[in-house]
């Protein structure tokens, strides 16, 4: 077996696993990665996902530190659209949103060991053609509303629930998740639960991810 399918090998048996997927706040700079955000990566989060508007390579030192951060604490960590980006800093691959670089581009580009994440809001039709074209997960929602996307529409459960029913990939929850929501996102079939506000509004951040984990570690201990 070669490195590459190794590495694809170990990071599918990560995603399939699912876990809490951190997204940082669209404001993060270097002081706030090493106050903040390295105290809460050292509680293994499964997945960190970077997402700053406007993107660009002149977050490469910054995406090396949270690349050095998250192989450290084994959590997997992706680029929001911006291929460039991830290539810049190995990342484990990207997330793309539904106007964002096409899954097949991004495939053709990062290979075949990268993950591949797509936003698909309540449209399960756009679900199946991203699978098609080579996403490894899909993101649902907004669940709730959300004080980091006060626009988004809210989908509520049901779309997760129906995605279970039709896919064989692993499911993300989206939008307004906190610990107290937790359970009833995994109970409707997600895997994963994204999270922005639900940790970095709160007060302290690394006991908002450990009630993370002691929802998912419960979920776990009572799956069949």
């Amino acid at each position: 077996m070669t490195p590459a399918a190794r590495h694809t090998d170990t990071t599918r048996k990560r995603l399939a696993a699912g876990g809490l997927l951190l997204i940082t706040p669209a404001d993060l700079d270097a002081a706030w990665v090493e106050a903040v955000l390295a105290p809460v990566l050292a509680e293994a989060p499964g997945m960190l996902q970077l997402r700053v508007k406007p993107s660009g390579l002149q977050l490469r030192p910054l995406a090396l530190r949270l690349r050095r951060l998250t192989q450290a604490s084994g959590t997997l960590f992706l680029v929001n659209d911006d291929l460039d980006l991830a290539l810049a800093c190995d990342a484990d691959g990207v997330h793309l949103g539904r106007s964002d670089t096409a899954i097949a581009v991004a495939r053709a580009r990062l290979g075949p060991a990268a993950l591949i994440g797509a936003t698909c809001h309540a449209d399960l039709d756009h679900a199946e053609t991203a699978l098609a074209a080579g996403a490894d997960y899909l993101a649902f929602g907004a669940v709730h509303a959300s004080p980091s996307k006060p626009l988004a529409v809210v989908a509520g459960l049901a779309p997760i629930i129906a995605a279970r029913a039709r896919f064989n990939a692993p499911l993300v929850a989206i939008g307004g998740i906190t610990a107290a929501r937790a359970d009833a996102c995994l109970a409707a079939g997600a895997d994963w639960l994204a999270v922005i506000s639900g940790v970095w509004a709160e007060p302290e951040p690394v006991a908002a991810v450990r009630a993370f984990q002691r929802v998912l570690a419960a979920r776990k201990s009572t799956a069949p």
